[in-house]
């Protein structure tokens, strides 16, 4: 197994919107497009983490509305799958207008399955007085099963996400240095989408110049002398317009990691940066990036695809801290060790409470951290065993704050959900 072009093929790939709401879109499409009339009712159920993190975001082409319902009512007037997670590029006023009538006369949901932890969007349609369903589980756009008219139409063949579960297992039983021996391999078709990740995000963050969010306010004090302009300020800057740009529905891609916009945002942005201002040969960069990818999805391994911890700030701080430390350092065990236990005696505490315009925020925390903990770790730094729940190792850190995230956060979840899901009778927007 190639594990870079595994990762790559199944957890880096261009999105439109945030990617939880926008899944919720895609099974609606996909559904609506087996039923063959138009939709009068669209129904979703959906894994905790999924709920949370579309119950607050912008979706794009919609004049600014949020949360899982208008996605998941604009998905099914669409009735077109074909674009994937990047369908809403095809959202035209027209659909829009329909979708928010779904809404607005209750023909549309979108709810949280209790105790449903693991990723699953379950969308059911109705209209001309037949049904059709759409499960997807083990990844964003993947889809499990499809029905029409109680009839199973396609199942995912039994083993058939083995290769995206055998890519997992691999990482898991794996050293971080491992990974990054074997991830370093970089060929020419992995170089070109890499760099196609960076012109992308690039591209969002110079989008978010123009958004009032946390970007804005950086430049501000900056300005006003509060913060000198300097590698982390840049840095932090060019992040968080990105996520401020994502956050606000502006409707066009990034590249993602693990799944994730703002993870991908992290992972390319942060290494790019550094190893352009620092004078880091190129294709060393790329292949930084490339380490970013990998080391997301290690973490994930351990934390989940989506967690009760922000993924983008702890998750992808520690594969941006990391792919800081191979730009300068290569695959240095120690110093690599250091990285990972900076992030996380810095931000193991950071929740996700759902994908929203904060997040930019949390970002800017996120990349702070990784800097901080690489260039530490750079000259020889590092948090001990020591400090509450770190490790000796890298993996035992990672495997830590996995235990944290998954055995020891198991209320926080639920508790979110439970807070999202009073604005929303209060009238709000999940």
């Amino acid at each position: 197994m190639n594990l870079l072009k595994a990762i790559l093929a199944n957890e880096v790939f261009p999105a439109i919107g945030c990617t939880e709401p926008v899944s919720c879109a895609y099974a609606a499409a996909v559904a609506a497009e087996r039923l063959g009339a138009p939709v009068e009712r669209v129904d979703v159920c959906v894994d905790i983490g999924t709920y949370k993190n579309g119950a607050a975001v912008v979706v794009p082409h919609t004049g600014g509305a949020k949360g899982n319902r208008i996605a998941v009512a604009v998905g099914a007037v669409l009735a077109r799958s074909e674009g994937r997670l990047q369908l809403l590029r095809d959202v035209t006023p027209e659909v829009v207008a329909k979708a928010r009538a779904l809404v607005e006369r209750g023909a549309c949901t979108c709810e949280a399955a209790p105790g449903q932890t693991a990723f699953r969007v379950e969308a059911r349609v109705a209209g001309g007085g037949r049904t059709a369903v759409c499960i997807l589980s083990d990844g964003h756009a993947n889809i499990e099963r499809i029905e029409c008219d109680g009839r199973p139409v396609y199942e995912r063949p039994a083993g058939g996400s083995d290769d995206g579960l055998a890519y997992r297992r691999a990482l898991g039983a794996r050293t971080v240095a491992d990974v990054l021996a074997e991830v370093e391999q970089v060929d020419d078709a992995d170089r070109a989408f890499l760099l196609e990740g960076v012109a992308m995000n690039l591209a969002m963050a110079e989008r978010g110049r123009g958004v009032p969010g946390a970007a804005a306010q950086l430049r501000r004090m900056r300005e006003v002398g509060v913060l000198a302009d300097d590698l982390f300020h840049r840095v932090k800057t060019h992040v968080a317009a990105a996520v401020d740009a994502r956050m606000a529905g502006v409707p066009e891609p990034v590249m993602t990691s693990g799944g994730s916009g703002n993870q991908g945002v992290m992972a390319t942005l942060v290494p790019h940066l550094v190893g352009g201002e620092r004078g880091i040969e190129p294709d060393r960069v790329v292949r930084s990036i490339a380490v970013a990818h990998a080391i997301n999805a290690y973490v994930k391994v351990y934390m989940g695809e989506l967690s009760a911890i922000c993924g983008c700030a702890t998750g992808a701080g520690i594969a941006a801290a990391v792919a800081v430390v191979y730009q300068h350092a290569g695959i240095d065990a120690v110093r690599i060790a250091h990285a990972v236990n900076n992030v996380i005696g810095d931000l193991s505490g950071q929740i996700c409470d759902g994908a929203k315009a904060g997040c930019a925020t949390k970002t800017v925390s996120g990349v702070d951290a990784a800097l901080r903990a690489a260039f530490m770790a750079i000259e020889g730094f590092g948090l001990s065993d020591d400090d509450g729940v770190l490790g000796a190792t890298a993996e035992e850190s990672i495997r830590n704050l996995g235990r944290v995230s998954l055995e020891g956060m198991l209320q926080v979840d639920p508790m979110v959900v439970s807070i999202l899901a009073a604005k929303a009778a209060r009238g709000g927007h999940a």
